[in-house]
């Protein structure tokens, strides 16, 4: 299923967001636009759909996928432990491009979770990424729409290129151009590093911690 560009102003009770939820419920994958680039979304709780999820993107098993929340609390809640360093980097970047990786809870797929036990979430201040996972109820997958190993798509029409028939739904978010993606911190007790450089700089993530210990 395509659809043509989505009114952003309305788009929490678009039909457009109601079929990609309703896709999403069924286990199936959608693309979607986010602050940065495309990305799929799936039902992050559901072995099926994580597998039909890799296999399309021909991403190897131990590549773990991150997340997009639609709030603050539904992300930390991904979470087994928050630190207040953590919560001071969601309160000044969040909604924005920046995914924490926080220590992973019980009970979340292994596709999810990194080598270092860590769960990668974002709140996107993108209208159509936070309609879908408010919608949809809970965290929606959020990793690139393309596969392994090329570059992001910044279009719809690019993503329906190297991804074809495995997507039951297309939502144009029109052309993205943001320079970068989102940039990834790791941060548990022991301290925080940048584990991908992105659209927010290490000196922003160092001063607003500015009190705390780099790993």
């Amino acid at each position: 299923m395509s659809v043509e560009p989505i009114d952003q102003s309305t788009c929490h009770s678009a039909p457009e967001i109601e079929a990609a939820v309703a896709a999403l419920r069924a286990c199936e994958l959608i693309v979607y636009p986010t602050e940065t680039f495309y990305g799929i979304a799936t039902d992050p709780f559901s072995p099926r759909a994580l597998e039909n999820l890799f296999a399309l993107k021909q991403r190897e098993p131990d590549k773990p996928v991150a997340l997009i929340a639609a709030d603050a609390e539904s992300a930390l809640a991904l979470a087994r432990e928050v630190t207040p360093a953590a919560r001071r980097l969601a309160d000044r970047f969040w909604p924005g491009p920046l995914t924490l990786v926080l220590p992973a809870r019980d009970g979340l797929a292994p596709e999810l979770v990194g080598p270092g036990g860590g769960v990668g979430v974002r709140v996107s201040p993108h209208p159509i990424a936070t309609a879908l996972a408010w919608n949809f109820g809970h965290p929606i997958t959020a990793t690139s729409a393309n596969l392994a190993g090329e570059p992001p798509a910044r279009t719809v029409a690019v993503a329906r290129a190297a991804l074809g028939s495995g997507i039951a739904v297309y939502l144009d978010g029109g052309t993205l151009d943001a320079p970068a993606p989102s940039t990834v911190v790791e941060i548990d007790e022991r301290g925080w590093k940048v584990a991908r450089a992105g659209a927010i700089g290490a000196g922003e993530i160092e001063a607003a911690l500015s009190d705390r210990i780099r790993k």
